[in-house]
């Protein structure tokens, strides 16, 4: 049983882990081809970094670094 339990803890602490140090849902390092940058851009307050909303071919939000990939 208690096996079971450290098991479950350890699978949390990664998972929380993952999600500090990994992208969040719709960010990306570029834009891919077909998506439409749009006027939304904001400051992310948890990297200090601006970005710009995109929207893909389904019409998703997706979120790139503006540093980084200007929107021409």
């Amino acid at each position: 049983m208690v096996v079971i339990f450290i098991l479950i803890g350890l699978a949390v602490i990664g998972v929380v882990i993952y999600s500090i140090f990994l992208r969040r849902h719709g960010e990306t390092d570029q834009p891919q081809p077909g998506w439409r940058p749009t006027d939304e851009v904001f400051n992310d307050p948890s990297t200090n970094r601006v970005m710009r909303v995109w929207l893909d071919g389904s019409g998703e939000r997706r979120y790139v670094a503006e540093a980084d990939h200007p929107a021409t």
